[in-house]
């Protein structure tokens, strides 16, 4: 296989949504599916769509608001599925011709920047979950999302605000700064060790970062800044037992595609005796189920004024 078969096989993209986000785990997998049904729901809820309706679902990634689109509203539904990602299109597809819906269906690679194969206001919704946090221009995006609307058609987008996990990461150092780095006594330079590699760390490195340098109220701006009309945002911060159990998938698994999993982050900057150090205190907590997450998800609805 060449190089550009290999691309064609897979990126970062299609690596990360169909493996790494659940460490390559089935039962993690459903898990997720299962967790991740409410914020589609939510995406869908808000765009309020109607027989004979077309749907642009940017980024649409392996296809759940598309799809579950398709199965809320119908035959009559048409919806354009748009994503950086050659091989999730493909994986999309295929599950499309699966349920038999795939003429109802349009496969358009491009980023959220830059729709050029969709024409000015051909389409009655626009939806998002999870694709603003990694695209660089969210004014240009939200522009193009603007563009593509009819008069009076629906944004409804559902996104993740990581800028805390950033943050975390930042205070994290300062704490370790202040600690000497002693054998047998470093779990705090161990951890933000690991938090470091998967977020930006620093004030100069978040505000480069597209997954940190943004919150839920710039998200607001950029979309009355874009021409948009009867925003709404819900900022949802939810607390729980993490959803990784077990060792072997929190090895596998990464929080977002330009994160290394922790597997890569031990095998490359740890020691074996800051790994064996590392495990021994973190895997009890993490198979006891005494780890918590703060998930933090801004859902935001919009229209296209009708002037």
């Amino acid at each position: 296989m060449n190089s550009f078969d290999s691309q064609l096989q897979s990126d970062v993209w299609s690596d990360w949504l169909l493996h790494i986000r659940h460490g390559d785990d089935p039962a993690h997998e459903q898990a997720l599916h299962v967790e991740l049904k409410h914020q589609v729901d939510r995406v869908l809820a808000g765009a309020r769509l109607a027989p004979g309706m077309t749907l642009a679902d940017i980024g649409t990634g392996d296809g759940q608001i598309g799809l579950s689109a398709i199965d809320r509203i119908g035959p009559s539904l048409r919806v354009l599925m748009t994503d950086i990602s050659a091989p999730l299109l493909r994986h999309t597809e295929a599950l499309a011709v699966e349920r038999k819906i795939r003429d109802q269906c349009a496969f358009i690679q491009c980023s959220a920047e830059s729709l050029d194969g969709i024409e000015d206001g051909a389409v009655d919704a626009v939806t998002t979950r999870a694709v603003l946090a990694y695209v660089p221009d969210k004014m240009a995006a939200l522009r193009e999302f603007h563009r593509i609307l009819r008069p009076g058609g629906r944004l409804s987008i559902a996104e993740p605000i990581l800028r805390d996990d950033a943050i975390e990461a930042s205070s994290l150092r300062k704490v370790v700064e202040g600690l000497p780095e002693k054998a047998g006594d470093n779990f705090f330079h161990l951890l933000h060790r690991w938090k470091s590699a998967q977020f930006p760390d620093t004030e100069e490195k978040i505000s480069e970062s597209p997954i940190a340098n943004y919150g839920e109220r710039d998200l607001v701006r950029f979309t009355l800044d874009a021409g948009f009309v009867d925003v709404h945002m819900e900022f949802h911060i939810d607390v729980r037992p993490a959803a990784v159990t077990s060792w072997d998938v929190l090895l596998g698994s990464s929080p977002h595609p330009w994160a290394p999993r922790l597997a890569d982050i031990l095998a490359t900057q740890f020691t074996v005796d800051e790994r064996l150090f590392f495990e021994q205190i973190l895997r009890p907590q993490v198979e006891a189920r005494r780890l918590v997450t703060a998930e933090r998800t801004a859902y935001l609805t919009a229209l296209k004024s009708l002037r």
